[in-house]
């Protein structure tokens, strides 16, 4: 079984590539899971897969400084906006995948952490639409 470390993942919001920012992310896309349980079931649950969503976790270090994070994350809220993330830099291939849609940036903390933390900022973005796996 191969194994893999992260260590140049690929973070664009808004056609921003924010990498130089971006400490840790998470795609999470999952099905709802609907109830078509009936007497003939035999006593056993049956489901059907119902609406895909999905939800694009980031944490940023935080830089307020003109052109930076900030100013790029700031004008974009209550906005839906593309995203594009790879485990590494590296063009999309079969062994660099790409995932890609759109995320709805409903919500910034310009300020987070306690004395002596590094600033940073953690988010998390519903998807909006289709989530799309391309290798090529």
């Amino acid at each position: 079984m191969a194994k893999m470390v992260l260590l140049a993942a690929h973070v664009s919001l808004a056609a921003n590539n924010l990498s130089d920012y971006t400490r840790k992310a998470e795609l999470t896309v999952e099905v709802e899971d609907k109830d078509v349980t009936t007497y003939a079931s035999l006593g056993w649950k049956e489901v059907l897969g119902g609406l895909k969503s999905g939800e694009l976790s980031l944490e940023f270090l935080q830089d307020v400084a003109a052109t930076k994070i900030d100013s790029l994350m700031w004008p974009l809220l209550g906005t839906v906006v593309p995203f594009v993330v790879r485990l590494d830099t590296a063009p999309v291939s079969a062994s660099n995948p790409q995932w890609s849609g759109s995320v709805l940036i409903n919500g910034w903390n310009p300020i987070e952490g306690g004395v002596g933390d590094e600033a940073s900022v953690s988010v998390g973005y519903p998807t909006s639409g289709a989530v799309v796996r391309a290798v090529a």
